[in-house]
């Protein structure tokens, strides 16, 4: 849960604070042999039933964060098997990016309605009598339910005045919006990766911290250690994600990560604003019947997965964090790249072959977090110096739902002040698969749709570290801050001709 403090999001920070650590302190990859006795000490298990357990688990989450696989149960192997292959500063993630660690899996139901303690056997008895399929009966004074008849339809839930029958479903499943989680033989998670988009809204529910998603930490700190000049894009969702933060001490917090500067990704929102408006205004409804956003990478491949007939209505626009990349890039041919935000899709996103070019490392503010604890910065002692100042209100608002649109619409009318533009957005892939299926029909014709994977937008990705709430908030302060309202102001919008056909080897 993201905003709580827990004992899992403990073990995920020690983890990354020790990768960190392990570059920044330019120790051998071998350590991570060590690092499970330091990161769960002692002798007696704190989470789960064995110490030794406890450090399997740790070993394995180790692996990941390093960008390597999983090992295999059934085989032995060390921890730090294949690490050579992953220190090197071009190491990309194999497939999958999102694993399950089995042996850390409660096996939890898939779905189950059961009746709990509060059940007072009462006379009347609606859930036996609203049951399709008896199911229900009473024994010994109480409710009981036939699993073998049950067809999980919560109608008895729903009739019991005690709310006494509840309906259990496994985390992670519940919150794929994509029904990519099923069971192994052994009753254990399994994602189809067929199926997966990479939101990572299963690794943020599981509540035994059994899902992870691969990193690139130790690759990132080797690029800020050399000579080559390493630029952090930062996501407009970082308004907020850190106790301290203030925009005028963002420059300085990554700088002394050992970042040359930081840039503002909001700058390519508003780039990919202005293409997004010229696109609809020239595409709908005379080439497409209505224009979906691109920014979000589990939305569109969700589309493309599910919708290949209504692909093509997805903007062909770059994203803001290639757009941002290549305005870098363009300069500054020879740099790095290292977008930092709150999304595991980005990680899948600049792995592509198109743009690998541009955005050489991938990190969450989780990951980033653990970065700063490892080389000991503090937000409070950070002077106050330069703020971020490039990107439009509109550009930072990028990272709520609804905020994309928004953007996109206030573009179309400096435009054209006379088109209507009718929208439709949707948070939560199950909402976003609803919203095509409509727009499949026709429902939707001569709309712009947006798509957010994550309820709430980009402020809820898997990689946050505050509230939803919280973080919202701060961003409308951050939005209030701007320089400017209108994307369509920016002072780079001149060089988008220039950025479609920027291409980097």
């Amino acid at each position: 849960m993201r905003g709580l403090y827990s004992s899992k999001t403990e073990i995920r920070h020690k983890i990354f604070t020790e990768i960190a650590r392990m570059a920044y302190e330019g120790q051998s990859p071998e350590m991570l042999e060590e690092l499970p006795y330091k990161i769960v000490p002692g002798e007696i298990a704190t989470y789960r039933d064995s110490i030794f357990l406890e450090r399997a688990v740790v070993g394995e989450r180790l692996r990941v964060a390093m960008g390597m696989s999983l090992r295999k149960v059934t085989e032995h192997a060390p921890i730090s098997k294949g690490v050579e292959a992953s220190v090197i500063e071009e190491k990309y993630y194999e497939p999958p990016l999102i694993n399950v660690i089995k042996f850390a899996c409660n096996s939890c139901p898939e779905k189950r309605v059961m009746i709990t303690e509060g059940c007072q056997g009462c006379l009347e008895h609606p859930c036996v009598e609203v049951c399709p399929k008896k199911a229900v009966h009473m024994e010994g004074g109480r409710s009981h339910i036939d699993e073998d008849a049950c067809i999980k339809c919560g109608k008895c839930l729903e009739a019991c005045p005690y709310n006494a029958i509840i309906k259990q479903e496994r985390p992670c499943s519940k919150a794929c919006g994509m029904n990519a989680i099923g069971s192994d033989e052994y009753g254990r998670a399994e994602i189809d990766q067929d199926k997966c988009v990479s939101c990572g809204q299963c690794l943020v529910s599981c509540p035994f911290s059994a899902i992870v998603d691969k990193g690139q930490i130790f690759q990132t700190v080797m690029a800020l250690k050399s000579e080559t000049p390493v630029y952090a894009i930062v996501a407009p969702a970082i308004a907020g994600q850190f106790p301290g933060m203030e925009n005028n001490k963002i420059r300085g917090a990554f700088q002394a990560l050992g970042f040359t500067d930081v840039r503002e990704v909001a700058v390519g929102a508003d780039l990919c604003t202005v293409e997004e408006a010229k696109d609809f205004l020239e595409e709908v409804p005379e080439k497409l019947p209505f224009m979906a956003t691109s920014c979000c990478p589990s939305w569109s491949m969700m589309a493309k997965k599910l919708f290949p007939e209504q692909a093509k209505c997805i903007s062909m626009a770059l994203t803001p964090m290639v757009l941002t990349a290549r305005l870098i890039k363009q300069k500054e041919p020879n740099c790095k790249i290292v977008f930092v935000g709150p999304c595991a899709a980005k990680k899948l996103e600049a792995s592509r072959k198109s743009i690998r070019s541009y955005v050489d490392f991938v990190l969450t503010f989780e990951e980033v977090a653990g970065m700063f604890d490892a080389k000991g910065v503090d937000w409070k002692d950070i002077p106050e110096g330069e703020p971020l100042f490039r990107a439009s209100a509109d550009g930072r608002g990028f990272a709520v739902s609804g905020g994309v649109a928004e953007a996109v619409v206030h573009a179309v009318k400096r435009i054209d002040p006379d088109r209507e533009v009718k929208v439709m957005n949707a948070e939560g892939l199950q909402n976003c698969k609803k919203m095509l299926q409509m727009a499949k029909i026709g429902k939707y014709n001569g709309y712009l749709l947006e798509g957010m994977a994550c309820p709430g937008g980009c402020v809820a990705g898997a990689g946050t570290i505050q509230t939803v709430k919280k973080a919202a908030a701060a961003l409308e302060k951050m939005k209030k801050e701007a320089s400017f309202t209108d994307a369509y102001d920016s002072k780079y919008r001149a060089r988008l001709e220039s950025l479609e056909k920027f291409d980097v080897e």
